[in-house]
C-alpha cells in the first residue's frame, strides 16, 4: 500500500456538535491509517488549505466524508452556504461517506427542525433529491458519534478497492447487518424476561422497564466495542438506537407495550414466535437469575 498514490480525503462539517470528529481521533492507530491518505482538508486536523480555500469548491478530492445535519440555505462555511460547497465536492469526489447519523438521516437537528433540515442524500428514510445523483458513491456510517472502527474500516475497503456490501440506506452490512442486541452480555436475560430495575446495575434486561432498542437498532456495538473494552448495555445503559431513521425517538427511556406486550416485534422476530417463547419463559423461574439480583440488590 505504500507505493500506491493516496487518496484524497475533504472532510466536511454542515451543523454539528463535532462528536464524529472527536470519536474518529480516538482511534487508536489514528497515525498509521492517515498515513495511507492525504488530509487535504479536516476542521480540527492541520491540513494544508484554509475553509475558505475549501470553499470555492475547486480542490481535488477521491473521498469526501460529510458531518452534520444538511440545510439547503442558511448555513455558511468559508462565507459560502454549505449546500453549495457540499454539492461542488460531491460531483468531484469518487466517494461520499455520511459520517453520524446528522449526516446520514438528519439526526437530532432534523428532530428540531424537521421541514428544513436533513441528511445530505436521505430525510429520514426517505431519498432526498440528491439521492439518484449521489446514491452510487454513498457510504452510510450512522451513529451519534460513529464508533471510529467503523470509518476507518470503510477507508481501508476503499483504500484497497474492496466492495463494501451495503443494505438498502446504503450502510456496510459488515458494520450494520446485525443488532446492538447482538453480542450483547444481557441476552439471557431478555430470553428469560428477567428486568433490569434501573441504570447501571450488573443484571437484567434493559428492554422492557428501561426502552432499551437495541432488539431494533442495527448496528455492531456490542461486537466492536467502544475502546476496545465496553458499551452501553455492557455499564448498564439502554442503547438509544442512534444508528436508525428515528433517531431521536420520544420517550427514550421506555418500550411502548400493549398489555404487557411490546409493540413493535424485535427485528425479523414473527409476533406469534415471540409471544410463544414469551408465554413459555415467564412459566419458569429461573433460580440463579433470582439469587444473582436479590444478591445484588442488597
Amino acid at each position: 500500500m505504500a507505493s500506491q498514490k493516496k487518496l484524497k480525503l475533504l472532510w466536511l462539517q454542515s451543523i454539528t456538535c463535532n462528536g464524529n470528529t472527536h470519536s474518529f481521533l480516538n482511534y487508536p492507530d489514528l497515525a498509521t491509517l492517515l498515513s495511507y491518505f492525504e488530509f487535504v482538508y479536516h476542521p480540527v486536523i492541520e491540513t494544508p488549505y484554509t475553509i475558505e480555500e475549501v470553499a470555492k469548491g475547486k480542490l481535488e478530492c477521491d473521498i469526501l466524508i460529510l458531518e452534520g445535519s444538511f440545510r439547503e440555505e442558511g448555513f455558511t462555511r468559508g462565507r459560502v452556504e454549505v449546500s453549495k460547497i457540499f454539492t461542488a465536492y460531491a460531483k468531484r469526489a469518487k466517494h461520499i461517506i455520511s459520517a453520524g447519523t446528522c449526516a446520514t438521516f438528519g439526526g437530532i437537528f432534523k428532530a428540531y427542525d424537521p421541514e428544513y433540515i436533513s441528511g445530505f442524500i436521505f430525510d429520514g428514510e426517505e431519498r432526498t433529491a440528491r439521492y439518484e445523483t449521489y446514491a452510487s458513491k454513498l457510504i452510510s456510517l450512522p451513529g451519534c458519534p460513529i464508533h471510529p472502527k467503523w470509518l476507518s474500516y470503510v477507508l481501508m475497503m476503499l483504500l484497497k478497492e474492496k466492495p463494501i456490501p451495503i443494505d438498502e440506506l446504503h450502510r456496510p452490512q459488515e458494520l450494520y447487518g446485525i443488532t446492538v442486541h447482538t453480542g450483547c452480555t444481557r441476552n439471557e436475560y431478555f430470553e428469560w424476561k428477567i428486568d433490569s430495575k434501573g441504570f447501571g446495575l450488573k443484571e437484567g434486561c434493559l428492554f422492557y422497564e428501561q426502552g432499551c432498542q437495541g432488539p431494533y437498532t442495527r448496528g455492531s456495538c456490542n461486537k466492536i466495542l467502544w475502546n476496545d473494552t465496553s458499551s452501553k448495555t455492557i455499564v448498564g445503559t439502554p442503547c438509544f438506537g442512534c444508528t436508525e431513521p428515528s433517531f431521536p425517538k420520544r420517550a427514550l427511556y421506555s418500550t411502548k407495550t400493549n398489555m404487557g406486550i411490546p409493540a413493535t416485534m424485535p427485528l425479523g422476530v414473527p409476533r406469534r414466535a415471540y409471544l410463544t417463547v414469551t408465554g413459555i419463559a415467564k412459566s419458569f423461574k429461573i433460580k440463579r437469575f433470582e439469587e444473582r439480583i436479590i444478591t445484588y440488590d442488597h
